[in-house]
């Protein structure tokens, strides 16, 4: 968060977290996990004392103490007696959290975390996919049919598309029977379907790539081939995110 500038003899407007009508703890604790992520408070050393994030943030004590215990529960932060609230080292960092995620996210020229992301997606929707032709029924199969066939009227509308497109990898993950692996899909999705960095440009010939691989995605659950769907969905969710990654010659980690 950022404060705008003051003009000479100017009156200062209040920082944004205290503008903020909602909960204040929550608006100071996405303050802090965006100046960790930043490294303003790099890993291993302290948060400032209380009395100096109170001054900072406009807050009383109370607000600070409920922000550090989130900080706490995201695991950016270990509360230690006689050395204060110390910064915990990223690999404690709680990356399915949605503050943690988009800060990260929006912090990493490399787009490597965007490729650990494809790539914990692309193992769960392949098994998924593998399940789903050992057990989907006509329904399920049906539903998918008619969103490939919808999908093929839409690729000049990338909005109306996505939300297709998302639906038809919904069906497979719910015919899987899988709930806690859909949930960790669409927990990441969540935090990202409205970041440019992972949707890239809304091109009518990504569209139709990407239908192209929904289709075969399709055919091989139709088929009952477990082996056929679940190769096909590892390959339509490697090529659909290599054509859209923002930064080519950035190291790509996908080979996994």
């Amino acid at each position: 968060m950022t404060t705008s500038q003051e003009s000479p003899g100017s009156v200062s407007s209040p920082p944004p977290w205290v503008r903020r009508p909602a909960n204040l703890a929550k608006a100071v604790t996405a303050e802090l996990v965006e100046r960790i992520v930043r490294g303003v408070h790099p890993s291993g050393t302290p948060l400032p004392p209380e009395p100096v994030l109170c001054e900072t943030f406009s807050v009383s004590r109370t607000v600070v103490r409920e922000a550090v215990k989130i900080l706490q529960e995201k695991g950016l932060v270990q509360v230690r007696q006689g050395a204060g609230t110390m910064v915990t080292p990223a690999t404690k960092w709680d990356m399915l959290d949605e503050l943690v995620l988009a800060a990260t996210i929006d912090m990493d020229e490399s787009l490597g975390i965007l490729d650990d992301l494809v790539v914990t997606r692309r193992l769960l929707e392949s098994d998924m996919a593998n399940l789903a032709a050992r057990v989907a029924g006509e329904e399920s199969i049906e539903r998918l049919r008619a969103l490939v066939d919808r999908m093929d009227d839409l690729v000049d509308d990338h909005v109306i598309y996505a939300d297709h497109d998302r639906a038809f990898h919904d069906v497979i993950m719910q015919a899987s029977g899988n709930r806690i692996a859909r949930g960790v899909v669409r927990a990441l999705e969540s935090q990202v379907i409205n970041t440019a960095r992972y949707m890239g440009e809304p091109r009518r010939a990504l569209c139709v790539a990407s239908n192209q691989g929904h289709r075969r995605i399709y055919e091989r659950i139709a088929a009952h081939d477990p082996d056929g769907a679940a190769e096909a969905m590892f390959t339509h969710i490697t090529e659909a995110w290599l054509v859209r990654r923002k930064a080519p010659s950035a190291p790509v980690r996908l080979q996994r």
